[in-house]
């Protein structure tokens, strides 16, 4: 159990998706322009990593079993489209204001990289099931810690800050992303995966 702790921590800090791999930027930086959208991109996206790898690891045992491994990309990619499609009628049925906040991007973390590089990374790394589940959970928080903090600045930048003219939008924004990522590599020694 200490192991798998350990993995959730790595996951999370010294080896965060986001930060440290730098996957998963196109939606980070598109939503994290206030606090409130992050949070519930990052809820979707802990959830549909989650249950996806949860899902994506039994049929590639089944898939090795049956030496039809090659076909894993093409269902991992299936399986994501599928649970993020199970998210967006939810959404939209129950957190309509959420679900209109997200526009384009909540159908795009079906091809968000970080939900297939996380089913790619237990296959390569021969994961066990709860190695896998811990590692897609702490992955996933991983990003939203990442997304969620970026927007907290960025939200303060923008009402008590006088960024110059040529540093603002995406520019600050990718200097702030660098100062995390520096931050997040200090973590670097607390924990391996």
């Amino acid at each position: 159990m200490g192991n798998l702790l350990e993995m959730l921590l790595a996951s999370i800090l010294n080896h965060n998706i986001a930060l440290v791999y730098i996957l998963g930027m196109c939606p980070l930086i598109a939503i994290s322009t206030n606090v409130k959208n992050a949070k519930g991109m990052g809820i979707a996206v802990v959830l549909v990593v989650t249950i996806t790898a949860l899902i994506n690891w039994p049929i590639y045992q089944l898939l090795k079993a049956t030496q039809t491994e090659n076909l894993a990309l093409l269902i991992f990619i299936i399986t994501i489209a599928a649970t993020v499609q199970i998210l967006e009628i939810f959404m939209e049925r129950f957190i309509p204001k959420l679900y209109n906040a997200f526009g384009i991007f909540l159908p795009l973390i079906t091809v968000n990289c970080v939900v297939l590089a996380v089913s790619l990374f237990f296959v390569n790394r021969e994961y066990t099931f709860a190695e896998t589940g811990f590692f897609a959970f702490g992955s996933s928080v991983g990003w939203m810690l990442a997304i969620i903090l970026l927007a907290g600045v960025r939200e303060k930048m923008a009402n008590h800050s006088d960024v110059p003219k040529g540093l603002r939008g995406k520019g600050i924004t990718f200097i702030i992303l660098g100062i995390l990522a520096l931050a997040f590599i200090g973590f670097t020694g607390i924990a391996n995966i």
